[in-house]
């Protein structure tokens, strides 16, 4: 069976991203990171998605990028923005480089087990603006993977697959229901806090297209409202 990384954050897309890869035959080995995150309860998502789609190994990797900060994810004196998106405004949520080191890390780590391809959840319709959740950005990203690796000389470079790229949101929530990802047990609001605020931008893409989806039971009101525990 041919293997994929799946970069698993914990969240909707990260999880629907690992249902694909696993319904297109693959081996899944996936890869989160602790990475000084203030909602690091995603890791604890991440860990019950990859128990309840069968995936049994599991890499969590610790890279610190709260020490420089740069980012309302990684600095607890920034302030998540819950004013709703802006366009043509990058928020402050967006992480420097952070798509970037864990491609790296999850190119060393496909190589290593002779994985055919890594599977990231990034998006490029409903989502904040990042500049790494672009096809530009994924394709510049091969062909780096083409030419870095060992594999990659030798013509066998882990492809990068981005199967909900041009997905809208609520594609993915279908696509979601209809592979039985465990929706409720993803976790995808940008606070550290024991239930989703239902304000940040994560929180109100993702509702939005729960609403839409006719899954309203999902939504982060009705969330709270049953105590959201990992």
């Amino acid at each position: 069976m041919n293997k994929a990384v799946v970069l698993l954050s914990g969240g909707l897309d990260s999880a629907t991203t690992a249902a694909i890869a696993i319904a297109q035959g693959y081996q899944v080995i996936a890869l989160s990171f602790r990475y000084g995150q203030r909602h690091a309860k995603e890791l604890a998502a991440a860990k019950k998605i990859a128990e309840a789609l069968g995936i049994t190994e599991h890499f969590i990797t610790d890279i610190d990028l709260s020490q420089w900060g740069g980012s309302s994810l990684t600095d607890q004196s920034m302030a998540i923005p819950q004013g709703g998106l802006q366009p043509d405004i990058i928020p402050s949520t967006y992480v420097p480089g952070r798509n970037t080191v864990f491609l790296a890390i999850a190119l060393s780590l496909a190589e290593a087990k002779n994985a055919q391809a890594i599977y990231l959840g990034i998006n490029a319709i409903d989502y904040s603006g990042y500049p790494d959740c672009r096809p530009e950005y994924l394709a510049a990203y091969q062909k780096l993977a083409n030419l870095s690796s060992k594999a990659g000389v030798e013509g066998n470079a882990p492809q990068l697959v981005a199967p909900l790229v041009e997905d809208s949101k609520v594609d993915i929530v279908r696509r979601a229901l209809e592979l039985n990802v465990p929706i409720a047990d993803t976790w995808s609001c940008y606070q550290g806090v024991v239930n989703p605020c239902g304000l940040c931008d994560s929180c109100r893409i993702r509702d939005r297209a729960l609403i839409e989806a006719g899954r309203s039971d999902l939504t982060s009101d009705q969330v709270n409202e049953r105590s959201f525990k990992l």
